[in-house]
């Protein structure tokens, strides 16, 4: 898959429907914001990633469920609207089953990220940013030269860049403001974790592949190198035994030389018929 395809230059994205995958994820984010209203706070307790409990309880399921909750309306809408600018067109260039595929790796990742550097922390994490933040490295990574605006930023950058300032910036935050309630190092793990799997999770996976079929090949190869000579050696054996015959016939055979041509008979009988 070629990542890094050329397209021409333009402000903005490629316009048309919203896609199955992102519509799905708008949709999910939407229906449990909502619950999150009516529940109140007990649904971040039991389904945010808090990494103390995840590392000492082995609440593991709050990896994915974390992605799913936002802190309030300006957190989910921001979330919702990058991954609607940006998600449909890596959606529409991937398909929905890698995009969905991708934008979970990315945001368990980015929990993971988040982990290591936070295991004694009991404050929860929410929101889908990490994955979002992946889903940002993919759309660079795909249309590096696309020309970009991001409101309320009055320029246009080429994704590439606008992908460099975000995780600068992320890094920079994380370091000097790690207390500061933003969990700048599961954004910058999701962009890590999206950039490593582009770079070398498919490769890998298509290596494998390869790899189980090039030993297919190799394996195949010996076999008929193995029939190739056990037939030429059955040949030749058999010429030893004829050449004998005509010298001393049949029935001066052993019994073993009998037993051989017929055994060498039958055996190139079923060579020819299976060619």
């Amino acid at each position: 898959m070629p990542y890094y395809q050329q397209r021409q230059f333009r402000f903005g994205l490629d316009g048309g429907y919203i896609t199955p995958a992102v519509r799905y994820l708008l949709f999910t984010n939407g229906i449990i914001f909502l619950l999150q209203i009516i529940i109140g706070k007990s649904l971040i307790d039991w389904f945010g990633l808090h990494p103390f409990d995840v590392y000492k309880k082995f609440y593991i399921w709050q990896f994915l469920t974390y992605m799913f909750l936002h802190g309030d309306f300006l957190h989910i809408l921001l979330n919702m609207f990058i991954l609607w600018m940006f998600g449909c067109e890596v959606e529409r260039y991937w398909g929905n089953k890698e995009f969905l595929k991708y934008y979970f790796i990315c945001g368990i990742g980015a929990g993971l990220f988040h982990l290591i550097f936070n295991m004694s922390s009991h404050i929860p994490v929410v929101g889908a940013s990490g994955a979002i933040y992946g889903i940002l490295i993919a759309f660079a990574m795909l249309f590096p030269d696309r020309l970009v605006i991001l409101f309320p930023f009055p320029i246009a950058l080429k994704a590439k860049y606008w992908v460099i300032i975000f995780a600068a910036l992320e890094l920079t935050l994380g370091l000097s403001f790690g207390q500061s309630g933003v969990a700048h190092f599961a954004h910058l793990g999701g962009m890590v974790i999206g950039f490593v799997y582009l770079k070398f999770g498919w490769r890998i996976s298509l290596f494998g592949r390869d790899y189980v079929r090039k030993k297919k090949m190799e394996w195949e190869l010996q076999q008929t190198i193995k029939k190739r000579q056990r037939i030429i050696r059955l040949r030749h054996e058999v010429d030893l035994i004829l050449d004998k015959i005509n010298e001393v016939g049949y029935e001066n055979l052993s019994e073993k030389e009998k037993r051989l041509l017929k055994e060498a008979s039958d055996s190139l009988s079923n060579e020819n018929d299976n060619m």
